[in-house]
């Protein structure tokens, strides 16, 4: 495993984790935003988003770890057999394609409409009633999710390679036993 494919891989998740910080203060900001949305309903979802967008962000380490090569001894059934690559790589293109054209287009759509708004008469509120630093602590939490599909990709790709040269045989015994 080459180390800069460890070290992407574990960036991933660092990746993600602004924007769930600043998701996260929401919870603690009087005005949520939510319209008619309950307070606690606003809450939960708040928090499930952040550990949803984390725990999928985890999966990349996944591509550079031993368990997502050799199913690990915990799974009933599968534990010491080797993960069919198609079941990693699949899912990972597809969430690649996903996040790269939602965050690419997220990113543009915000740039445009910010060019609007010099031009064009918006709402005074737009795209928030916060301005200053808030503005700047939200933006900077949000931009590095457009790395998230690259990144992805770029370990899709590897594990792809490193997965299609190596053997289709039996684990040998050593490393049945082993799930790191």
């Amino acid at each position: 495993m080459p180390r800069w494919a460890r070290r992407v891989a574990y960036a991933v998740p660092l990746v993600v984790l602004p924007s769930g910080i600043w998701r996260l203060g929401l919870l603690f900001a009087p005005d949520k935003r939510g319209g008619s949305i309950p307070g606690w309903a606003m809450n939960f979802y708040v928090v499930l988003l952040t550990l949803v967008s984390e725990a999928l962000a985890f999966t990349a380490i996944g591509l550079v770890a031993r368990w997502g090569e050799v199913f690990p001894r915990w799974m009933p059934r599968l534990r010491g057999r080797r993960v069919p690559t198609a079941a990693a790589v699949v899912p990972a293109a597809i969430a690649t394609t996903l996040l790269t054209l939602v965050f690419t287009v997220i990113a543009i759509v915000t740039r445009v409409t910010q060019s609007k708004a010099n031009g064009d008469p918006l709402p005074a509120d737009y795209p928030s009633k916060a301005g200053g630093w808030e503005t700047v602590y939200f933006y900077a939490s949000y931009a590095p999710l457009v790395l998230w599909g690259p990144m992805l990709g770029i370990l899709t790709y590897g594990y792809w390679r490193r997965r299609r040269s190596a053997t289709n045989g039996p684990l040998l015994p050593s490393a049945a036993g082993s799930t790191r």
